[in-house]
């Protein structure tokens, strides 16, 4: 499987509540709508929580602030996903998507990439390799 990692940092005029709702409610839905233009198999929002032990595990480690989210989407393969792209549907269908986070994500400082998970443990068992 093939996934693409994206760290959202929130636009500035935007608190962390009113970001993770439009996130959910809106580019959630969006992504719902247009993932079969685009072939994506599955496709998961982790929102950051305000919980006190982030405080811990931030000031243990020198670490920046965390990002106000990260969303996981998934492909079959790389070379099913370039395939997907040449056509136009899915070209319109990503471009949608792409003018919708412009309403909330401040691309300057979320990082995206392609990658492939190595499974380290696994239901609480450790993965052979």
């Amino acid at each position: 499987m093939l996934k693409l990692t994206f760290c959202l940092r929130r636009q500035a005029h935007l608190t962390r509540e009113e970001f993770q709702r439009y996130w959910y409610e809106n580019h959630g839905r969006l992504g719902q709508r247009l993932m079969q233009h685009i072939g994506m198999v599955r496709y998961v929002q982790t929102h950051t929580s305000d919980n006190p032990l982030n405080r811990l595990f931030v000031d243990d480690r020198g670490a920046p602030e965390p990002y106000d989210g990260v969303a996981e989407a998934w492909w079959p393969s790389l070379e099913f996903l370039q395939e997907r792209m040449q056509d136009p549907a899915a070209q319109a269908a990503m471009a949608e998507a792409v003018e919708d986070e412009a309403r909330f994500i401040d691309f300057a400082r979320s990082p995206i990439w392609l990658g492939e998970e190595r499974v380290i443990i696994d239901n609480g068992k450790a993965v052979p390799y």
